[in-house]
């Protein structure tokens, strides 16, 4: 099994208010979290930090979270986790097509 501390996650959501939470039990799970609220921030960060997995928003205002999935799953070559307030089956199976390896719809419980 995966030891925590040693698995480094990149949050990616325009919303504090799920984003921050988020970030602070993960966090105190022991895991190392490094939270953006872009797309362009994603990009920024991952300039200089290579996370073992993204946390990725879908709706975000600029590039959306499937253009910036899109890219991490052909370029970076990352594992990916959609984060998703849309429910219908459509907005999951084009992420999972895009090659996400998982998603979540939101709103959701931490633990999950």
């Amino acid at each position: 099994m995966t030891d925590p501390a040693t698995t480094s996650i990149l949050l990616v959501d325009d919303e504090a208010t799920l984003r921050e939470p988020l970030a602070e039990y993960l966090t105190g799970q022991g895991f190392v979290v490094r939270d953006v609220a872009s797309a362009a921030a994603a990009r920024s960060r991952l300039a200089s930090e290579t996370p073992d997995i993204v946390l990725l928003d879908i709706m975000m205002p600029g590039e959306d979270g499937l253009s910036l999935c899109r890219h991490l799953v052909e370029n970076r070559r990352l594992p990916v986790i959609l984060l998703t307030a849309r429910g219908e089956a459509t907005d999951r199976i084009v992420g999972l097509e895009i090659g996400a390896d998982d998603y979540v719809t939101k709103p959701f419980e931490p633990r999950e």
